[in-house]
């Protein structure tokens, strides 16, 4: 058995192996029409893999010609509707994004948070600035029970505010954030919101229906369900 990684690398990945096969097979064909009909087979299948819907446009059709030229590493001899590309071209050259390998002091909170911290620091002392970070610290509870389901102490908040702020935020301990358990419940209705949309507008008319059919069952009792005469 042959493992992929003991085999050829792939020219363009995105094909897979069974068209660099396909291609690798249509150059052996001797034949130069029906050479020319395998590539045009080829190129066919290749669209479907990416957009059959942009077939019609001239740019896709001469991208997957281009492909196909590439993949033979330039040495599929064909009657193609465009000429060969040139050998160093450069459209398939992917720039890597390079990942932002910042050190985040606490994962649970993201760098943006840290990013507000810094911000709230160099606001200048005052009510202002006094609200944002009690804002900023009830938002790191919030961040911290979304991880952390159990209850976490107010000190363990002000600590990573600290922490966060290299010293220049501190908190007094008789300050008093949002209670958990509130916290908490805004975290659950944040995720029946976000993760099934309908249920908490489908609670809403369930309660609504049950409010209207409690409504008409009182306002009946004396009439017809009094009676025993259900229409």
């Amino acid at each position: 058995m042959e493992y992929n990684t003991q085999r050829p690398l792939l020219t363009i990945s995105e094909y897979g192996r069974n068209i660099h096969k396909m291609i690798q097979h249509t150059m052996t064909i001797e034949d130069r029409e029906r050479r020319t009909k395998a590539a045009q087979s080829i190129v066919a299948i290749m669209t479907q893999l990416n957009n059959p819907q942009r077939l019609e446009t001239f740019e896709f059709r001469q991208k997957m010609w281009d492909h196909l030229f590439i993949m033979s590493n330039f040495q599929l001899d064909i009657d193609s509707p465009y000429p060969m590309p040139a050998k160093d071209i450069k459209t398939l050259e992917k720039n890597k994004c390079a990942y932002p390998n910042r050190f985040i002091r606490y994962r649970q909170y993201g760098k943006s948070v840290e990013k507000m911290i810094a911000k709230a620091v160099e606001y200048p002392d005052g009510d202002e600035k006094d609200a944002l970070i009690r804002l900023i610290a009830n938002h790191l509870k919030k961040l911290y029970l979304s991880w952390n389901r159990e209850s976490v102490n107010d000190e363990v908040i002000f600590e990573h505010l600290s922490n966060i702020s290299d010293g220049q935020i501190k908190l007094d301990e008789n300050t008093r954030l949002e209670h958990t358990q509130n916290l908490i419940a805004t975290n659950n209705r944040k995720k029946l919101v976000t993760n099934k949309p309908g249920d908490y507008q489908n609670n809403n008319r369930l309660r609504d229906k049950n409010r209207k059919w409690k409504s008409n069952s009182n306002n009946n009792n004396g009439g017809n369900y009094g009676n025993g005469n259900v229409k």
